[in-house]
């Protein structure tokens, strides 16, 4: 598979798998959670999907279009383990978290999401779902939305 196939496989599972959460997730009360900004893309597509909640996005280095970028006071621009530290902290509690950190490399990417996978767990109410681009430990996997390859994105529950 070409990359740029790769690439589209993974949009399409980042906007079916933010569906599937907003399905699993209803009216939950609890925030939204953006671990990887990138260009901006999907926070822009969580501000579309959740208007009325707060969406907190953690990217040590933001860089996204301007029109993707998030307020200042939601924008976490640091370290992932010391950002989610300070959600928890602050009492932040999530229904929904997306996870999107990395470069593309399992051998790099995947420690890190194994590393990062307890911080996210401790900002989740129960019933929280959570999507991900790199397998993450200590949450009960779930059946994502069928469009979505098995090992292309993952899904889990709280």
């Amino acid at each position: 598979m070409s990359r740029l196939d790769s690439m589209i496989r993974r949009l399409e599972a980042q906007r079916d798998g933010i569906a599937w959460g907003a399905d699993q997730i209803g009216g939950a009360e609890g925030d939204i959670l953006e671990v990887g900004l990138g260009n901006g893309r999907t926070y822009d597509h969580l501000r579309e999907t959740f208007p009325n909640r707060e969406i907190w996005v953690v990217e040590r280095d933001p860089n996204a279009h301007p029109d993707s970028t998030p307020p200042a006071d939601r924008l976490l621009a640091m370290e992932a383990d010391a950002a989610l530290t300070l959600l928890k902290r602050d009492g932040i509690r999530v229904a929904l978290a997306h996870y999107d950190l990395g470069i593309g490399v399992a051998a790099v990417d995947r420690p890190l999401a194994t590393g990062l996978s307890r911080l996210i767990d401790d900002l989740l109410i129960p019933g929280a779902a959570v999507l991900s681009n790199n397998p993450l430990e200590g949450l009960a996997i779930a059946d994502g939305p069928a469009s979505v390859a098995r090992e292309r994105y993952f899904f889990y529950r709280k």
